[in-house]
């Protein structure tokens, strides 16, 4: 017979009641009102993401890089198998509660990838830390940037959309290095953020990640040398031409991970 699931911890989140469930010894769910974020037993586009954000980063002195999310550890443990020793690995994660998960009962998983050396984590909302970095020019830049968000790009982007808006991939074109990769994990291809990274001066692919009915994808993209494309101004019904409020844009505003991969 199948154990059931055991909740172990619950907080409240602006999305409502986030859990950690266990069944046996291995087996972990989080989930958000009830609904599967991230399963320990499906993986893979989460190991790919890295894998191809971090590829060729080993030999580079000091890599930089930039995790989204910290959700059960294997991105972040994916990457710090592609980097070398002395690589730098900030994760932007904005529920304090998962950082414990992943330092606790979560982290044989990942071989303590959250309390691995080579990392910082940060209670911050990874759009306005990409924002805060395009405003200091000083400031180091990422060698990848990786965006593993539970919601990935939708076909329709809105412009104001935090992480995949226009404005926000020029922010985080501003935030790599020369030759830095934008990597992000979504459900399926997005012609609304393939129009942003065009228009960012992006060059990128659409790999596939996962087998059967998981199959998800995963954007690459880094600098095409092409300059920073104005967006077109929209046309409302008055003719001004003038955007309107669209609210906040859903990635980064939620806890991340998600069910099948």
């Amino acid at each position: 017979m199948t154990r059931p699931w055991e909740t172990i911890a619950t907080v409240e989140t602006a999305e409502g009641p986030l859990d950690l469930r266990r069944r046996g010894d291995k087996d972990f769910l989080i989930t958000i009102r009830g609904r599967v974020l991230m399963s320990s037993a499906a993986h893979r586009s989460e190991d790919a993401l890295a894998k191809l954000a971090c590829a060729g980063l080993r030999d580079k002195p000091k890599a930089r890089v930039l995790v989204s999310g910290l959700g059960m550890g294997f991105t972040l443990r994916a990457a710090l198998d592609e980097l070398g020793a002395d690589a730098l690995v900030t994760v932007a994660e904005l529920n304090e509660v998962v950082v414990d998960w992943c330092e606790g009962p979560l982290g044989a998983l990942t071989g303590n990838a959250a309390t691995d050396p080579r990392v910082t984590v940060e209670i911050v909302d990874v759009a306005e830390h990409l924002a805060e970095l395009a405003r200091s020019p000083g400031a180091p830049r990422y060698d990848a940037v990786v965006l593993d968000m539970y919601e990935g790009p939708h076909t329709q982007v809105r412009p104001s959309d935090p992480l995949y808006g226009p404005a926000a991939v020029v922010r985080t074109k501003r935030a790599l290095a020369p030759n830095g990769v934008l990597a992000v994990w979504c459900e399926a291809a997005s012609a609304g953020f393939e129009r942003a990274l065009r228009d960012a001066g992006f060059a990128y692919s659409l790999e596939k990640a996962g087998k059967g009915a998981r199959i998800h994808h995963v954007y690459l993209a880094r600098d095409s040398g092409k300059p920073v494309r104005a967006p077109a101004p929209r046309q409302t019904r008055n003719g001004s031409g003038s955007t309107r409020g669209q609210g906040p844009g859903k990635g980064a505003r939620k806890a991340k991970g998600r069910g099948e991969r």
